[in-house]
Parts: C-alpha cells; structure tokens; sequence
C-alpha cells in the first residue's frame, strides 16, 4: 500500500515542499522564456527557498542527534528526513542560489530566463541529495546537478569553442567515472542486503541493519569513497577543476559545484555509516592522500599564472584538509569538517563572483593584465581578501573555529607529525592566496585598468552579503555548533569516540 506520512514535528511536508518548489519554479521560468516576469519568479521562488530553509531550522529539534521529520512513499523509493547537518547545508545551498540569481543580474547573461531556471533545477537537485535517505536518489539526482553543470559549461562558457568542449569534455569524463564508482559502490551494498534478506534496498536504514562484510565492504568502501572524492574535488580525481575552473563559466557553473560540498555531506550520510568497517580500516591511507593533496596543490597554486587555475587549486588544497577532519572519526573532527565545508562553500562563492566581476571589467584572468584593482574597486578587493583569510582559519570567520577544531582532532587521532603536516599546508594555502590578491588588486595596473568601472550597487549587495553572513556565523558560531554536534557526535560514537 503506497503511503505518505511525516512526523508531528510539522504539520505539513516540508521536505517534500523543499525539493518540489526549485523544480516547479524552474519548470515555470523555463515556459517563460526571457520575459521580464521570468527573471522576478526565479529570484521569488529562491527566496521562498531560503525562507523554506530556515522554517526547516525552526521546526528541527537542535538537541536530537535523530534524523526527524521523516518523509515516505512506499513503492517509489522515497524516503527524505533531516537533522542539524541537513539543515546547515539546505541553508547553504538556499542562499547561494539567492546569490546566483542577484549575480546573473550584475554580469547581464545571455539568455538570463534559461540561466535562472538552470540553477533553480541545479538547487531541486542539491535539495533532494541533502534530505534523501535512498542512496539511489542521491545518485540519480546527482547526475541531475552535474548535467546541469555540464550544460552551463557548454553553453555559457567565457572561452572559444574549442576550449570550451575540453573543459566539458574532461568535466563530463570525470564525472562520469564517479557515478559509476558511486553506481558501483551502491549496488554492492544493495547486494549484501539481498544476499540477507532476499529484498533489494537503498534504503540508509535498511543498509545500516545488514552491511556489507568482508572484501565486499571493502570494494563499497572504495568505489563509494573515490566516486564523491571526484565530487569534492579531492587529489588525486580533481583533474577536471582546473579546466573547467579556466575555461568554463567563470561563477555560477563552479559555485553549482563547489559552494555546497556534495561529496563530503555523502561521506558523511551515506560512506561513513554504511561502511564503517572500511573506513576504520583504510583511514590512515585516506588522511596520507589528503595530506599529499593539501601540499601538492598548494605547489601547483603558486605555478599559476591565471587567477581562476589558482583558486581551483585552492579548492583542491582546501577540501584535503576538510577530509582529513572527516577521517579522524573524532566528534571535533566532524564539526570542524563540516563547518569548513560551510565556510569554504561561502568564501568560494564570494571569491569567484568577485573574479567574475574582474572579468566583466577587464575581459581576461590573467595575473598579468590585472593589478591596479584596488584603487578601482576597493569594496571588491576587500571581498575578495575576506574570501581567501576566511578559507585559511582568519578569525571572526567560520574556519578559524573549524580549523581548530580539526587540527586538534588530527592531533588526538594521528599525532603530531600529520598534524603539523596539515597546519604547514594551510600555511601555504595563505601565501597562494595572499599572493593572488597582490598580484590582481595591488600591484602596478596595466595600461588600459586605470579606466575600469567603479563597483556597480548591485556587487556591493552581492559581494556584501556573502561577506556579512560570512562574519556573522564566524562571530556568533555557537548556534551553528549546537545545531550540527548532536548528530556529529552520534556518528562519532559508531567509531568508538565519544563528545
């Protein structure tokens, strides 16, 4: 018998209006077309999505590391439920589409209608993986997302053609072998399920009952693992970044893809509980890879003489310090992983809107036709410097917590030697990041930048916004650590380490 239920928590779907209000609004934008009443519903529904976001925090019980509000529909796989983690990354996602949509009104794309109803589809997509419990929906609908991305590449790319079809072609290889890592991953998990209980399920909590054993444990381990590791970008699967970084979309196809850590809240729902055995078992081998990663991207960042190649390698860096928290399996380990994912999400997304205002501006990101920017769009310029402080711990800001947090994990779990490996390559992340901001904003400008427009209303509210909830969650953590710590420390327990 099909059947739809909740919990009493609310007293309407909520989940369910989460995942269907991106997608009817894309649907709607897209019948519009290019009318002025098809940009305002898109900026209206992302709204109304943000305003669903925090009626979600509202309605959660912050105290309960349970997963609540659950949603089911017998027969079609359905099964949606949130906790403190969920409701942080929905929010995250939730205000970068708001964003994303105030961007496209400053750069003036292209056909704006279509763009605006891609990224609506984009956040349906990222909405139904943060609440699913149904490791095939999140699979599915992660290829939803990525093809999403892949059109934006191909179709709104700033480069030539050619260009363009390799930075799609190698995103499209990529991604493509971490789905059918991920595929792969899954149907083993699905399989050890049937061998005990002669009934297939993707089900989160039908899987977490019957596990996996064994070498088949380990194989779902691996495929699951490196097919979200291509996601997140970690080393050594991020082949496709840097492309797509340079020759794709200079914003809102990277900020799809980056701003909300889609291969890290997968680790964390689905790789880390599924297969416990595995991770407790190859974790020393999974931290030595992220390490690696940290530093070789740190090198390759200082090689760069694109600013969007530099930040791609900032992102490479950055997400092997993020699994490096995840991997101590330690509770300090799991926030500050999870809250440098939200602060890494926020601080990318304002740097790469900033890059994209240079670009409209000077019509190149090369360091070396950029410089003299400060004096022309100072509040820009401090964005940006926020963005890159804030991605290497600067206090007042979310990472300064959070990288604390997972250092003093890694510490505890790995001792002093990987620690202060991990500590050395945020080091190096701020010099590369440091010298980028030289190089573009303050050293001597170009013959041609002293005529470059002065920062337009709309960067400041964009670029401002970003910034501000940037400083607030950094200033006033504590909400945010209650809200996640709960459920982290119950995950923590399944590992033996007890909050």
């Amino acid at each position: 018998m099909t059947e739809i239920h909740w919990t009493a928590q609310a007293s309407w779907p909520i989940l369910a209006v989460l995942q269907l209000l991106p997608l009817l609004g894309a649907a709607a934008v897209f019948a519009l077309g290019e009318r002025t009443a098809a940009l305002a519903l898109g900026r209206i529904v992302a709204l109304a999505q943000l305003g669903l976001g925090f009626a979600l925090y509202h309605h959660i019980d912050a105290a309960s590391p349970a997963l609540q509000l659950a949603e089911r529909l017998d027969g079609f796989g359905y099964h949606a439920a949130a906790d403190g983690v969920t409701v942080l990354f929905v929010l995250l996602a939730a205000l970068i589409a708001v964003l994303m949509m105030l961007y496209g009104m400053v750069r003036r794309l292209a056909a704006p209608g279509r763009l605006l109803a891609m990224i609506l589809l984009a956040e349906a997509a990222l909405m139904v993986m943060l609440v699913t419990m149904n490791l095939l929906w999140f699979a599915l609908f992660s290829v939803l997302e990525l093809a999403v991305a892949g059109y934006l590449i191909g179709h709104w790319s700033t480069s030539t053609e050619e260009n363009r079809s390799l930075a799609m072609t190698r995103f499209l290889q990529f991604q493509g072998v971490g789905v059918l890592l991920l595929a792969g991953g899954m149907i083993i998990l699905a399989w050890g399920h049937a061998d005990v209980t002669g009934r297939w399920s993707f089900d989160l909590f039908d899987l977490i009952q019957h596990p996996a054993q064994g070498k088949f444990q380990t194989a779902a381990f691996f495929l699951l693992f490196y097919g979200l590791a291509v996601r997140t970008p970690l080393f050594p699967l991020h082949g496709w970044l840097p492309h797509v970084a340079h020759r794709g979309m200079v914003a809102v196809a990277p900020s799809l893809l980056l701003g909300v850590k889609v291969g890290i809240y997968g680790m964390l729902r689905f790789l880390l509980p599924l297969t416990a055995e595995g991770v407790m078992e190859w974790q020393n081998l999974i931290v030595a890879f992220a390490i690696t990663g940290v530093f070789y991207a740190a090198i390759l960042a200082f090689l760069q003489s694109n600013l969007r190649r530099l930040l791609s390698f900032a992102v490479i860096s950055h997400s092997g310090l993020i699994v490096i928290g995840l991997f101590t399996l330690h509770p300090a380990g799991l926030i500050g992983a999870v809250l440098l994912s939200v602060n890494f999400g926020l601080a990318a997304t304002v740097m790469l809107f900033v890059v994209g205002f240079v670009f409209r501006r000077t019509h190149s990101t090369d360091l070396a036709k950029l410089g003299g920017l400060f004096e022309r769009i100072p509040f820009l310029a401090v964005c940006f410097l926020v963005g890159g402080l804030s991605i290497v711990g600067m206090p007042g800001t979310p990472g300064f917590d959070a990288s604390h947090l997972v250092l003093e994990a890694a510490m505890e779990r790995f001792g002093a030697l990987p620690t202060v490996a991990a500590a050395l390559g945020n080091v190096a992340a701020a010099g590369f990041l440091l010298y980028a901001f030289q190089r573009a904003f303050l050293s001597p400008a170009p013959e041609g930048n002293a005529k470059i427009e002065r920062t337009l209303r709309m960067e400041y509210v964009v670029s401002g916004i970003a910034v501000l909830v940037l400083l607030i969650v950094g200033f006033h953590s504590e909400p945010w650590l209650n809200l996640i710590e709960p459920a982290l420390n119950a995950l923590a327990n399944r590992f033996g380490h007890h909050g």
